[in-house]
């Protein structure tokens, strides 16, 4: 993946353009609402939607496997944002905790294991009472269906790209435990899940 990613930033570079995604404005109100001031974005790319948060007084912290997409963001956006550079299969890069995380266009794109632990090690990094904010392809993507089929509603499509296509089902087995308590649809360039869980304070 690390390749792929890679090859694709030093291509198309500010693949995206500068616009924050449609759930990265949501999620903005969202935190903004809670008083969040300290938030993780893993697969952080080029920043588009990371300066949504800064410019609402919060700190981003960044995850980034392409070293050319953390080029990217500190060209544009400057070095006020730390970012990591890897994958987050290898979380944490830290022991901090956040009380916001957003992660948005990246979750469908690992195989279940890979989910799993992504979702466990972001709720262990959030502070009690922390947010955190995912976003999932749904089945109601054009998409779905085309491509190879490797696995339950998994594809190989676009070059070698990996897609895991979310149903409500799925969602309630994934995040069930991790503090979920709301699933809205938003439609981006793809129709999308936007999802909230929140971290119960420990006694």
């Amino acid at each position: 993946m690390t390749e792929f990613w890679e090859e694709s930033f030093k291509d198309k570079q500010e693949m995206w353009g500068f616009q924050p995604a449609h759930s990265a404005l949501l999620t903005k109100d969202f935190f903004v609402e809670k008083a969040v001031k300290n938030i993780l974005i893993p697969g952080i790319g080029y920043g588009r939607n990371a300066k949504v948060f800064q410019d609402n007084g919060m700190t981003v912290t960044g995850i980034e496997i392409s070293k050319t997409a953390i080029d990217l963001a500190i060209k544009h956006f400057g070095t006020a944002m730390n970012i990591y550079h890897g994958s987050v299969t290898e979380m944490p890069f830290d022991n901090k905790q956040y009380d916001g995380i957003f992660c948005h266009g990246l979750i469908y794109l690992l195989d279940k294991p890979e989910r799993e632990k992504l979702i466990k090690d972001c709720y262990d990094q959030l502070t009690d009472n922390g947010n955190m904010v995912f976003t999932a392809i749904t089945k109601n993507a054009q998409t779905y269906g085309q491509g190879v089929l490797i696995g339950k509603d998994r594809f190989e499509m676009f070059g070698g790209v990996k897609i895991f296509f979310f149903d409500k089902k799925t969602i309630e087995e994934e995040f069930g435990t991790y503090g979920l308590f709301e699933v809205t649809e938003v439609n981006e360039n793809y129709p999308f899940y936007l999802i909230k869980c929140r971290k119960k304070k420990t006694r």
